[in-house]
């Protein structure tokens, strides 16, 4: 998206694993997400240890690396989402999500130039907050890929306030304390943080713990999209435990899910 391009209505943002269960069919959950509708396309890179991930993620990381993910690997993948993308004449802006190590391996400016050639919209790495980030907010700026603050409930108000003035262009919030998967009850304090965190220039993503059209519909009365990651690991595992065409199932429950958030 160019920077001064309007913003889309509420959208939703799905969040997938290369390489889990294995590559090929990994590539068909990405084609499946971008076909059904999604406007935010979120690729996790698999890490040993996910600090911020639940059982659901942390075993789907763990088997996406047995299956040989590796960066360079992963950077390859993340370019032909965007080809597919682009051959089927999708919008879809593709973010891709990593822990600090495998950023720190390869080098913070080398890693977000990477991302800048690949051509990915932006980065998300939760454990470089923005007062602690080893350069990895001046190397976005740089190289002109968008860095996603993570904040999540329970922040303090001085924290909700730094993120507010770091000027991005979104703000990546976490509805509960603690890892992913877990069912996230949305009520007032999360209402409230989602409020606190409302800016003029920033869009809010909001997950962890969303699976349903109930709460899909919920957030998005407070945020700007809705972040939606470990139902679609389940999804993934039950369609291969049935027998059931992933690209299918996959597909079904993003055209539902973009459709309640009018993505």
């Amino acid at each position: 998206m160019a920077p001064n391009a309007p913003m889309p209505p509420n959208t939703l943002m799905t969040h997938m694993i290369p390489f889990f269960p294995d590559r090929d069919t990994s590539f068909s959950v990405a084609r499946a997400m971008i076909d059904g509708g999604t406007t935010y396309l979120e690729v996790q890179f698999p890490f040993s240890d996910p600090t911020a991930d639940g059982p659901t993620i942390q075993g789907a990381s763990a088997r996406a690396l047995d299956a040989g993910f590796r960066l360079a690997a992963g950077w390859k993948f993340v370019s032909e989402i965007l080809s597919y993308a682009a051959s089927v004449e999708s919008s879809v802006e593709v973010f891709v999500m990593s822990y600090a190590s495998p950023v720190f391996a390869r080098g913070v400016d080398a890693f977000v130039a990477t991302a800048a050639e690949v051509g990915v919209a932006g980065l998300i790495v939760p454990d470089l907050p923005i007062d602690s980030d080893e350069g990895l907010y001046a190397a976005g700026r740089r190289h002109g890929v968008e860095i996603v603050p993570v904040i999540a409930l329970g922040a303090s108000p001085a924290r909700v306030e730094l993120t507010r003035a770091a000027g991005t262009r979104y703000i990546y919030a976490s509805l509960r304390r603690g890892t992913t998967g877990a069912y996230t009850e949305i009520g007032e304090e999360n209402i409230a943080f989602l409020q606190s965190l409302a800016t003029d220039h920033a869009r809010v993503v909001a997950g962890f713990g969303i699976s349903s059209v109930e709460q899909v519909t919920a957030v998005l009365r407070y945020a700007d999209a809705v972040v939606i990651g470990s139902a679609f690991v389940r999804e993934v595992e039950s369609a291969v435990a049935a027998g059931r065409s992933v690209y299918d199932a996959i597909r079904q429950r993003t055209a539902t899910l973009a459709g309640v958030s009018g993505g």
